[in-house]
């Protein structure tokens, strides 16, 4: 049998961890079937047999629960077995979400939300922060990328779902709401107070450091990401700087095709950024930087736990092509691809279907990248007490 795909392409690559990918479906799968048997598309889900104890299994909850006149309706029924169907795959980012979900996320989308600022993962069943945002109450509180994140208020989150943390997380702006995280390094656990802000999601910000050199920090992948980067480089000519420092230190990523609008100011015309592999035709595809470089000088980039998704994907890319070295401790490892099948009730699944491959073939998921000089630290405002960016000016000017 054949299988036949057909949807068409909307949104790439978000964080949260997260989403990284959407695309509106048109189609559904289904297979033709060439015996003139009964497509696979129309065929019950389960078989008579596990249907049946569906079934039976509502009926006794109905007759027998104490509090069976409190359960909720069969659609919020419905909707907690398509979340423990598709949780059991195992992937923390193949996941269904309810109308009600979709809606919100799609306003995180949009570039504002209330919550707290900081994007989470799920790994090895614990709900770890990638990164926080700068400038939002995570940041200024002090969350760190790797932090577990074990109780939200006064519920215990461990073993629950990114997803369901992420959202009681969120708020209306103003809202208090207090985070318990283990630490590594760390004997007791750690508590932080917040109060939810409206996140606006900033991109790329840059300035003249000591010695000529630029430095270009970019938090965020969003849409405007790539002309912003433009405008950067195009700035650190205009100064005549001798090299520049890239900062993608704790940036969880954001969108794919911003991720190649940024590599593409590096790279040279027809350079491949970053490739993609999985099982269905339309999930292989090979992605190349265009528009000519912009920036042609010394690059060194610095990465760290807090870097994922799609600043890997550039991290890669500029190594790979021998455009910059990579300065710092070893990236996150998400490198796979989510996408998103709008369901017919407004209901959608964020399903893996592929994973990121260096251009040297080298896949990220899971594995992250090293750096070329490993150098522990953290990032700091002040430039001069910033261990990492500094090693990675010397490094810039030892290349020279």
């Amino acid at each position: 049998m054949r299988l036949l795909l057909s949807f068409m392409k909307r949104f790439r690559d978000v964080f949260l961890g997260v989403v990284i990918g959407a695309l509106a479906v048109t189609g559904m799968m289904a297979a033709v079937a060439n015996d003139g048997s009964q497509p696979d598309s129309l065929k019950p889900p389960f078989s008579v047999r596990n249907m049946a104890i569906l079934r039976q299994a509502r009926a006794i909850m109905e007759l027998y629960h104490v509090d069976a006149d409190k359960l909720p309706g069969e659609q919020k029924l419905f909707y907690g077995a398509m979340k423990g169907m598709v949780s059991a795959a195992g992937d923390p980012y193949t996941r269904f979400v309810d109308p009600s979900q979709l809606k919100e996320e799609s306003i995180e989308m949009e570039g504002q939300y209330g919550g707290v600022g900081m994007y989470v993962g799920q790994r090895d069943g614990k709900v770890l922060v990638i990164s926080p945002m700068e400038g939002t109450p995570a940041h200024r509180a002090g969350l760190k990328p790797m932090d577990e994140i074990v109780k939200v208020n006064d519920k215990v989150v461990v073993g629950m779902a990114q997803d369901e943390v992420v959202n009681m997380l969120r708020g209306q702006a103003g809202t208090k709401v207090t985070v318990w995280v283990r630490r590594k390094g760390k004997d007791e656990i750690l508590k932080f107070n917040l109060v939810r802000e409206v996140i606006k999601v900033k991109s790329v910000r840059y300035s003249l450091l000591d010695g000529g050199y630029a430095y270009v920090r970019l938090a965020h992948f969003t849409q405007t990401s790539g002309q912003e980067m433009r405008e950067a480089v195009s700035w650190a000519r205009s100064k005549g700087a001798k090299g520049m420092v890239l900062d993608l230190r704790n940036d969880p990523g954001g969108l794919l095709n911003a991720a190649v609008d940024v590599a593409s100011c590096f790279l040279n015309d027809g350079d491949l950024v970053v490739s993609t592999r999985g099982r269905v035709e339309r999930a292989n595809e090979a992605m190349y930087a265009s528009g000519g470089v912009k920036y042609p000088g010394p690059l060194v980039v610095l990465i760290n736990e807090g870097s994922a998704s799609a600043s890997e994907i550039v991290a890669g890319a500029l190594r790979d092509h021998k455009r910059a070295k990579l300065v710092g401790t070893k990236s996150f490892g998400k490198g796979s691809v989510q996408t998103l099948f709008n369901l017919p009730d407004g209901a959608g699944m964020y399903v893996t279907i592929a994973r990121y491959y260096t251009p040297s073939g080298k896949m990220i998921d899971k594995v992250g990248l090293e750096p070329d000089v490993k150098v522990r630290g953290e990032p700091n405002e002040d430039p001069k007490k910033d261990v990492q960016l500094k090693r990675a000016l010397e490094v810039l000017k030892k290349g020279r």
